[in-house]
């Protein structure tokens, strides 16, 4: 898996390391939203899908752990590294305890970093679950490939299209962008419209309620 596409949000006040992260991490193939504070880094947080984010700890207006738990608690699910010149074992456990997945101490090695941002995006994509997924009053049977109705009536769907289906599903408060389904779902291909025609194939089946758009963001999963 690539980095291409992959988007990360960037809270870090300090100008000259914010400047020198989002260089790094564009040059190692990510897209970069850069917030120099904690009130817009939850702006942009709640109001754009990111795959990662990178948080400082010593933000103004709010501090990156508020910023995080605020995230966390408005369903923003993306794996996120806290970097912070705190870096003691308490530190580490309180930064871990408010949601973080990794914690990085200044100064820090930026290939380390790099290695890290990875392993969160691999952890993250995972594989496809294999279990029974709600839909509101429907469920999907992932290993089956079917949805069921609270009827008992049953659709069956393709390997793509229940693969597209059960990443919404496991997280059905987030808004994935095309580029987020592209790099789950859909590996080694480039042509984002064929996220586009997949939702079409599940809305023929499952009616249009079952996927939604977030106009200028994205997909979530809809009223199914």
């Amino acid at each position: 898996m690539t980095n291409d596409g992959v988007r990360v949000l960037l809270v870090e006040d300090d100008r000259e390391l914010a400047g020198m992260l989002e260089e790094f991490l564009t040059d190692e193939g990510y897209r970069v939203d850069l917030a120099r504070d904690g009130q817009r880094g939850l702006h942009l947080g709640l109001t754009r899908p990111f795959d990662l984010l990178v948080l400082d700890r010593g933000l103004p207006a709010l501090e990156g752990l508020d910023l995080l738990t605020r995230l966390r608690a408005r369903g923003v699910t993306a794996p996120a590294l806290v970097l912070s010149a705190l870096g003691n074992p308490a530190d580490r456990v309180a930064g871990l305890d408010a949601g973080a997945e990794d914690y990085m101490g200044k100064p820090f090695d930026l290939d380390e970093l790099a290695a890290r941002l990875r392993a969160l995006h691999r952890r993250a994509a995972g594989p496809v679950p294999t279990g029974v997924l709600h839909l509101g009053s429907r469920e999907l049977d992932v290993r089956g490939r079917r949805v069921t109705g609270p009827d008992g009536t049953a659709v069956d769907l393709s390997e793509r299209e229940c693969s597209l289906l059960a990443l919404l599903a496991t997280r059905p408060r987030q808004v994935f962008s095309r580029a987020d389904i592209l790099a789950h779902v859909f590996d080694g291909v480039d042509d984002e419209g064929v996220v586009d025609t997949y939702v079409y194939y599940l809305r023929r089946k499952l009616g249009r309620s079952a996927v939604a758009t977030v106009r200028g963001l994205g997909y979530r999963l809809g009223d199914a």
